[in-house]
C-alpha cells in the first residue's frame, strides 16, 4: 500500500517514504547518541565530584601545652579579690583553683561509681578549672571555721558576705557559677576570656597578659 501526501491526499513517491524512514531513523539514533553522551558526562562529572580533595593548607599541629596552673590574670584577679573582700570586712578562703583532668574526672565518679554527692556535671577536660581560669571559694568565720553558708554575714552590714564576694568578683571581671541555670554551681568563679571549653579543648588559649 503507498503512502498518500496527508494535504492532497496522492500517493507519496516510494523514494521518498524510504527518505523520510530513514531521516526519521536517523533522528531517533542521534538522540539515542546523545542521551548516551550526556549519561556519560554525568557520570565522570560524578566521580569527579566524589574523589575531589580540596585544597588543605599545612598547620602547625603542634598540640598546645598542658595547662599546670592558674592564668597570671586570673591568678591576679584572685589575690585582688582576696584583698578587696578583706576591706569589707569579709575572710575568704580559695578551696580550688587549677585543676588537673585526673582531678576532674574523679570528681565526676563521685555519686556515680565512687560514694559521695555528685558535685559537678563535667568530665575531665570540660571544665574551666582544667585550664586555669576558674577557683572556688568558701567563707572563713570569725572562729576560722570554714563555711559555704550563702546567708552568713560576719561583718554585720546586713547583707550576706556571699553575694557580697560574688559582686567584687564579678566587678573583677569574673564570672559566677551561680547564675548558671541547669546546675548552679554556687562557690564557682570563672574568667573564659570569650573561649568555650571546644575551643580550649582543641588547643586555643587565652593570653597570658
Amino acid at each position: 500500500m503507498l503512502e498518500r501526501n496527508h494535504f492532497t491526499n496522492q500517493p507519496l513517491p516510494v523514494g521518498r517514504t524510504q527518505l523520510d524512514l530513514a531521516a526519521k531513523n536517523k533522528r531517533k539514533r542521534n538522540r539515542l547518541l546523545l542521551f548516551i553522551i550526556l549519561a556519560l558526562s554525568a557520570v565522570l562529572i560524578w566521580k569527579a565530584i566524589l574523589t575531589f580533595e580540596p585544597y588543605v593548607p599545612e598547620i602547625d599541629i603542634t598540640p598546645a601545652p598542658p595547662v599546670t596552673e592558674l592564668h597570671p590574670v586570673v591568678f591576679a584577679k584572685q589575690t585582688e579579690l582576696i584583698a578587696e573582700a578583706g576591706k569589707a570586712g569579709i575572710t575568704i578562703l580559695i578551696t580550688d583553683g587549677f585543676r588537673s583532668i585526673d582531678e576532674q574526672n574523679a570528681i565526676y565518679a563521685k555519686g556515680r561509681t565512687t560514694e559521695g554527692k555528685i558535685v559537678t556535671q563535667v568530665q575531665g577536660g570540660h571544665s574551666y578549672h582544667n585550664y586555669g581560669l576558674a577557683i572556688d571559694f568558701a567563707l572563713r568565720t570569725k572562729k576560722g571555721e570554714v563555711v559555704w553558708d550563702m546567708e552568713y554575714d560576719g561583718n554585720k552590714n546586713g547583707h550576706a558576705d556571699w553575694m557580697e564576694v560574688v559582686e567584687i568578683a564579678k566587678g573583677l571581671g569574673f564570672s559566677w557559677g551561680g547564675d548558671w541555670e541547669n546546675f548552679p554551681d554556687y562557690p564557682h568563679l570563672q574568667m573564659d576570656f570569650g573561649f568555650s571549653i571546644r575551643q580550649l579543648r582543641n588547643g586555643h588559649r587565652p593570653a597570658s597578659e
